[in-house]
């Protein structure tokens, strides 16, 4: 048996700066051409499908939060305290207890309710841009979209939306090693600020169940058991950061993309509503937000002769995943239009962490692209988009678009 140390690995940096766009598109084929594994300073690249669905699949792995929380240092506080009480964290009997407990406010029917207020917001944003002809998408559209309904979904105030933005943000980047060197003042409070804002909101939703999530989650029960109050909260922040950043920059690279290939919008504008479902799964598959998903190894385990000892970081790259040449015919094309079966993308990620919101992130995504396909004609780039970095959640800083007048 080899260990996987002693394999001869090409080197990747994924912190490069310059890598997004195709340069990241081209560097990915590069490393892919040689092999499922990739070497790099804190542990390995995994650059296949079948090999990140083992591994995301495997019992004997877990996301690295808390080793990243032990490696910084993080022991105490509002954000050591949300490390160990996230989901993301939590394995075997206490996670399948959890997932239980919450999956039917998960559920496609539960994402679907929510369309008409997707649409309501669709609508308000659009109403001041319907007769400009251009705009810049991710500050008018992409970034309050998402909130906005995060916001009527969690049954918070709509006037919150902002402040749901800026914890999202900010949170999210507990993830990211580079801005916890950087900003980990920020990400503490960011945290204790919305764990304050959480526990009122959950004392106000059982004061006064409503519809939404949070109502839905303060009643969940199993028999007896029931969600206890870190749990819930904890759960809310999970939901926020899951859905916010994530949802813009996956509808800001839509758009991107759909500029950059006129045909394939006005094949979308023939059938929206119809047709409006299959051009989320590509978009999902050709440029997912979340690129690459860690895990660390619990225990000794052997895959394919190669031996990864306790502790190795793992991060399996959902960007070749969703180009596994086995599973999509011609999958580095972007095509909306192509047959591309019934596989699941990996960008939600696989097995027990698969990701909570991922109906409702679908149902965000097809809501807005079936309303903007007929009224933005012509849709092209107004200029350079300027793309985010890879290393956390993969966005847009700008997308300025233009389109032409319906009809």
């Amino acid at each position: 048996m080899t260990t996987v140390a002693e394999l001869e690995l090409p080197v990747f940096d994924h912190t490069e700066p310059a890598l997004r766009g195709e340069r990241f598109h081209a560097r990915m084929a590069e490393l892919r051409a040689q092999g499922w594994l990739a070497a790099t300073p804190l542990g390995f690249f995994v650059l296949e499908r079948e090999a990140g669905s083992f591994f995301l699949r495997s019992k004997q792995t877990t996301f690295p939060g808390e080793k990243l929380a032990e490696i910084f240092d993080i022991r105490e506080g509002p954000l050591a305290e949300e490390v160990r009480r996230n989901i993301l964290h939590v394995n075997g009997p206490a996670h399948a207890r959890l997932r239980s407990l919450v999956a039917a406010s998960f559920t496609p029917r539960a994402a679907n309710a929510w369309r008409p207020r997707m649409r309501e917001f669709l609508a308000e944003l659009w109403a001041p841009l319907g007769a400009s002809m251009a705009t810049e998408f991710v500050e008018s559209f992409a970034k309050p979209y998402p909130s906005l309904t995060i916001a009527a979904v969690m049954g918070a105030r709509r006037a919150d939306a902002p402040r749901l933005h800026h914890w999202s943000n900010w949170i999210q980047r507990q993830f990211d090693p580079p801005s916890l060197i950087a900003d980990r003042a920020e990400i503490e409070q960011a945290v204790a600020e919305f764990y304050e804002y959480a526990d009122e909101l959950l004392a106000g939703k059982r004061a006064a169940p409503g519809e939404d999530l949070i109502s839905q989650l303060v009643a969940a029960r199993d028999g007896s058991d029931r969600l206890d109050d870190a749990e819930l909260v904890n759960l809310v922040l999970n939901v926020l950061v899951g859905g916010v950043d994530t949802t813009q920059s996956q509808l800001a690279h839509a758009l991107r993309l759909f500029s950059e290939h006129p045909d394939q919008w006005e094949w979308l504008r023939e059938a929206p509503e119809e047709r409006a479902p299959r051009a989320v799964e590509e978009v999902l598959r050709y440029e997912p937000i979340t690129p690459f998903t860690a895990r660390i190894v619990l225990e000794e385990l052997t895959y394919r002769d190669v031996v990864f000892p306790k502790d190795t970081i793992l991060m399996v790259s959902a960007f070749d995943g969703n180009r596994d040449p086995a599973t999509y015919s011609a999958p580095d094309v972007f095509d909306v239009r192509a047959e591309r079966g019934s596989a699941k993308v990996m960008t939600f990620g696989a097995g027990i962490h698969y990701c909570l919101g991922a109906n409702l992130a679908r149902a965000e995504l097809e809501e807005a692209l079936a309303f903007l396909a007929p009224r933005m004609p012509g849709l092209a780039p107004d200029g350079e988009a300027v793309l985010g970095s890879i290393t956390g959640i993969y966005g847009l800083e700008r997308l300025p678009v233009l389109w032409e007048a319906p009809g």
